[in-house]
Formats: C-alpha cells, structure tokens, sequence
C-alpha cells in the first residue's frame, strides 16, 4: 500500500502556487485591468454628457448678459417704453404685467392643482382619479399656443376684448397639471400611519388630508408650485391671444396688460438698435425671474430633505 503524499501548508501554496492558481491570478489581474479602463471610459463620457448639457445654458447666460447687462439700469426698470425709434426708456409697464399675469395663475391655479392631487393621491383607485390623472398627462403635454387658442375662444371673445384674467387663467391652465401631479406624488410619500393615528384620535377624514396629510407634503408641493411658476413665467404664445400686450401701464385685470415675454418679441422684430438693446435687457431681467424661482424651489427641496433627516 502507497504511502499518502504529504499535503502542502498554506505558506507554501503561497510562496509555491500552482500552475492553475497562477493562471487564476494572471486572469483576475487582466480582468481587474480591464474593469477599470471600462471605468474609466464610461467616467468619461458621463463628464462629458454633464458638460454637453451645461454648456447651452452657460452659453446661453453669457450671451444674454454680454448683450443685455449693459442696456439694465434704474430707468429701466422705473421708466415706461419710448416712442418707437426713439432712444432709452424703460419696461417697467412689462415688468409689472408679468409679476400681476404670474400672481393670477398663481391664485387661479394653485387652489384647484393642489386640490385635485390630494384627491388623486387619497382615492387613486376610483375611476374618476384614473380619468383625472390621465386628463393631467395630456394637458401637461398640450402645446402652449393651444391653450392661448382655447382661451381666446372662451374668455377672449364673449367679452369682446383682451385681458389680464383671460391671460393669467392660460397661464393657471397650463399650471393646473403640473401642480396636480407633484402634489399626488408628495402626498403620496406621507406615511399611511400618520393617517391612521389622525382617524384615531377622532380627526374626520377631510380634516386629516388638510391638516396632517398636506402639512407633511408642504415642502414638496411648494417646490412642485415655484417649479410650475418657473415653467409659465416666460410662456409667450398664450398671452398672444389673451393678454394682447400694452404700451401704458396697466393695472386691472379686465384690460390688455404687457408682460415681459410679449414686450422682448415686439422690441426683437424691431428694426432699431436701441429696441434691440432693449429686448436682450428684457431677456437678462426674465431669466433672472426664473433663476430666483428655481433657486427658491432648490432651498425649499433641501429644507425638506434637511427636515426628513432630522
């Protein structure tokens, strides 16, 4: 009978691996290789999609400011619209439009957009939430020029005139679903016990979606509602068959009012420089708008995240 052969220790499979473990390693070390040069390429090109996605909006900041900054100044801001053809003046009557159109969609379209996603979100099962959220999608997806039209059709021509209702009730349309689905989704993260411990302590159901329900979401339906005011506070086709657009100041809500968007289209087709200039100012002052909108929408995020880690 064979004597067994003697089995190796682990310090001298180390020190004297076998054939198969150094084939083994060799191929973990081509794979390791491999893994990080894939790595590196797919790093890469991320770098490069963010950079490719960031520079328009850096080009396009640039150039406004380069063409615009210099035209801003207090008369601009505090000084109506010059004569055509005339040099200097101001869009302090288009500043105002804009912030008074932006204020009526805001009253208008909050109230329904922030009702209709609790509703979505506490009965999502009916047939009525079903029909409602798809009516959103398609309304969040319709052109802006569509909704100028049918605001023309039926708050434009039965009165006889333009208006500053009719051009903000566009602008609430076009606000309404944005509004409503990201008050569906915020509702929707609420914690179902928080609910049950409402009903138990005798809260009645409606007073438990308006009180708790909406109290938790808070943060992130207002950062649903600045991002929907950053999305309409530049729209310009609506207001084309609403708000018509007017050289004078004007403050009421049943007549043509200007807006910036329609006051830089008008000053852009001009053929004078000065009205040029004038535009591209108008633009810097629109994109600031926004820019503050969505910087507000940021924080607002943070604070509700910074809260929910807490």
């Amino acid at each position: 009978m064979a004597a067994p052969r003697p089995q190796m220790t682990v310090s001298a499979q180390r020190e004297h691996p076998s054939v198969s473990q150094r084939e083994r390693a060799a191929r973990t070390v081509r794979t390791m290789k491999r893994r990080k040069f894939t790595n590196a390429i797919m790093v890469g090109l991320t770098w490069l999609a963010a950079l490719a996605a960031t520079l328009p909006l850096l080009f396009i900041l640039f150039y406004l400011l380069k063409r615009g900054a210099s035209s801003l100044s207090l008369a601009f801001f505090a000084q109506m619209p010059r004569p055509v053809g005339e040099a200097g003046g101001g869009m302090a009557n288009a500043i105002v439009g804009t912030l008074i159109l932006v204020a009526t969609a805001i009253v208008i379209g909050l109230p329904v957009g922030i009702g209709a996603g609790l509703y979505l979100a506490e009965h999502r099962a009916t047939r009525l939430a079903t029909l409602v959220r798809f009516l959103s999608d398609v309304l969040n997806g319709l052109p802006s020029i569509v909704v100028g039209i049918f605001a023309w059709q039926f708050l434009v021509r039965p009165f006889g005139h333009f208006s500053a209702l009719a051009g903000g009730a566009a602008l609430a349309a076009m606000m309404i679903p944005m509004v409503t689905r990201t008050t569906e989704e915020m509702v929707r993260l609420v914690p179902t016990s928080l609910r049950e411990a409402a009903l138990a302590l005798g809260y009645t159901r409606w007073r438990t979606s308006l009180t708790i329900v909406l109290r938790t979401a808070a943060a992130g339906i207002v950062t649903g509602a600045l991002v929907a005011v950053a999305r309409i506070a530049g729209e310009t086709a609506p207001l084309f068959f609403t708000a018509l657009g007017n050289q004078f100041m004007s403050t009421s809500l049943r007549e043509a009012i200007a807006a910036l968007p329609l006051q830089i289209f008008n000053y852009a087709i001009s053929p004078y420089e000065s009205a040029h200039a004038l535009a591209w100012a108008g633009a810097v002052v629109l994109i600031a708008l926004v820019l503050i909108v969505s910087v507000a929408a940021r924080l607002a995020t943070r604070a509700r995240f910074g809260s929910a880690a807490d």
